[in-house]
């Protein structure tokens, strides 16, 4: 009986052994979705996604022509647009000059580089944590590779998103001289959150701070200098 069973068994594990390598030449031989067939089109849209049958290489773009693409499409331009005329009201003001040295931190694929470029200011550096020049290095905002008092304004549209704010603080006040300023823009918000973030930066003073547009949005510009002596 034990014997029959045994056979049984065998004859079972035959059939499965072969269903299974029948099913994996199946697989072998049919061609994916994602692969394009030979005889189909060739569209721009059906060239993604790429997958491991498609070996045909990808287009490169140099970096200039993928920044002129870049910098000529509406929403590039309309936020550079957005940042010069916030950067124009303190030109106007006297906190910003042609000759004034200036950070920007976290500056994103630098749309404000590119704004205050735009309306003369002669010294910009804009850091980031991923570099897209030639607008924007790579540095650490949390540790610049600058020396203490490099700049005469350090501007951050990003100081509300740094994990450890404290030291984001730290690290633009010690990059700004003696008698510059620092400015940041937060979301609009009231004093007492203005007085928590004014905390933040312990050898600086407040000038002042107000509610503005930029980008589309309300925004809170922060604006203080820092003291002579500490």
């Amino acid at each position: 009986m034990e014997r029959h069973i045994q056979r049984f068994l065998n004859k079972v594990s035959f059939v499965s052994f072969t269903i299974a390598t029948l099913i994996l030449v199946f697989l072998f031989l049919q061609t994916p979705e994602t692969c394009i067939p030979p005889n189909a089109p060739i569209k721009p849209h059906l060239r993604f996604p790429k997958s491991t049958c498609d070996s045909s290489p990808r287009h490169y773009l140099p970096l200039p022509k993928k920044n002129a693409r870049l910098w000529s499409s509406k929403t590039w331009i309309n936020q550079v647009s957005s940042f010069t005329q916030f950067f124009i009201q303190l030109y106007h003001i006297g906190i910003l000059k042609n000759h004034s040295k200036v950070l920007c931190v976290s500056a994103g694929a630098g749309h404000e580089v590119m704004a205050l470029s735009k309306i003369g200011i002669e010294d910009v550096t804009g850091v980031e944590l991923i570099e897209s020049l030639p607008l924007v290095s790579r540095a650490d905002p949390l540790n610049l590779p600058f020396f203490d008092g490099s700049f005469d304004i350090a501007f951050s549209g990003h100081f509300a998103e740094a994990l450890y704010p404290s030291r984001y603080a730290e690290e633009m006040e010690r990059t700004v001289r003696k008698g510059g300023v620092y400015l940041v823009v937060v979301d609009a918000c009231g004093s007492e959150e203005v007085k928590e973030i004014v905390r933040l930066f312990k050898r600086s003073t407040l000038v002042g701070s107000s509610n503005v547009t930029m980008n589309g949005r309300r925004v809170t510009r922060i604006i203080s200098r820092i003291r002579a002596s500490n």
